[in-house]
């Protein structure tokens, strides 16, 4: 009977480190980004293989209806599932973030376009005849 209890008090001892590990704080991660180049872009594609994502950033300078000449891709990002699916979560838990302070983001640009408005938001100046 005593080693029973040698046993399960090793077992608890091992189970306390894990216990501590989970419970830590999450590492900091320095990151230099000196070297980053920052743009815009308004489109992405996402394509892929068993192994990997490919996601393609570029600017449609035509956001409504069919564009009429092919979108310049200017970026390309590959990454493998592990990686797209923290890149997921970090997205999602941003735009929440987001949504929450500013309200619900419409994907649906034409459930978004108010007829009668130019690009600036204001009222075309009516026709004189």
């Amino acid at each position: 009977m005593a080693e029973s209890s040698k046993d399960s008090s090793k077992a608890e001892a091992a189970a306390a480190p894990a216990e501590q590990a989970q419970t830590q704080q999450p590492v900091q991660v320095q990151v230099n980004d000196d070297n980053a180049a920052a743009t815009y872009a308004n489109f992405c594609r996402v394509t892929g293989s068993p192994e990997e994502l490919i996601v393609d950033f570029g600017l449609n300078p035509q956001p409504i209806g069919v564009p009429k000449d092919p979108i310049q891709v200017k970026q390309r990002i590959i990454v493998n599932f592990y990686t797209a699916k923290r890149l997921l979560a970090a997205l999602q838990m941003s735009v929440a973030r987001h949504e929450a302070v500013f309200g619900v983001l419409e994907t649906d640009i034409n459930k978004r376009v108010r007829p009668g408005l130019n690009q600036q938001g204001q009222q075309p100046p009516a026709k004189q005849d």
